[in-house]
């Protein structure tokens, strides 16, 4: 039987992480005599590669040796601002573990840096529940490229086909996509109508349970 598998983005998808992250560069940018809006955030951050993010607010080229030093600045700042404030998404501990229950293959495929994902899996302690571990480091092509994706998928033995994608933003959705993946729209921080069409859509895991998944894979 070939592996059946589910890939999981983290910000906003295992935990609402947006605000946090909203607080963060809130410091970053006031240290700098600059502000953003939350719809300023909402369209260049959330779901964005720190790359495209200070290159689009900072409105200038970014060198690899710059980025590293500005992301390790406000990747910092986020961290000591969600340390202790870390809290899966409403009914994800359930769902994950009725995934693991069934059989499931499980990953994670963030953007983010990998000292934030090491956070939020040892802060939830559900890191020996992912056989494919997937942050920023790992990829050279960012979503909406489905690199990720794809090597989470050679990662965890299976087809893009038997993969299914929880995903909140559009460039994470289009990666999904882009793989040729099944994608659940988790609208925690866009509307369906932000995002690319999904196979389904929920506000929380409450609303899904593995019927939804096996019948989504066939």
């Amino acid at each position: 039987m070939e592996n059946k598998a589910v890939i999981f983005d983290m910000d906003g998808v295992i935990c609402h992480t947006n605000p946090f992250h909203s607080q963060a560069f809130d410091a970053f940018f006031a240290k700098r005599g600059m502000q953003a809006s939350q719809e300023e955030y909402a369209n260049h951050m959330y779901g964005k590669p720190n790359s495209y993010i200070f290159s689009h607010f900072l409105q200038k080229e970014i060198s690899a040796e710059e980025l590293s030093e500005l992301e390790n600045e406000k990747e910092g700042l986020f961290r000591e601002i969600y340390a202790d404030q870390v809290m899966a998404v409403p009914g994800y501990m359930e769902f994950l573990a009725a995934l693991k229950s069934e059989g499931f293959k499980t990953g994670v495929g963030t953007s983010a840096p990998r000292a934030n994902m090491d956070l939020i899996l040892d802060s939830l302690g559900i890191r020996s529940n992912m056989e494919s571990l997937m942050a920023s480091e790992d990829v050279s092509s960012h979503k909406p490229a489905p690199e990720v994706y794809l090597k989470s998928a050679s990662k965890l033995s299976t087809e893009p086909k038997n993969c299914v994608v929880f995903e909140d933003s559009f460039s994470g959705v289009s990666a999904a996509i882009n793989a040729g993946m099944k994608v659940v729209g988790v609208l925690t921080s866009h509307t369906q109508e932000e995002l690319p069409p999904c196979d389904l859509y929920i506000k929380d895991y409450t609303e899904i349970n593995i019927k939804n998944i096996q019948e989504l894979l066939g």
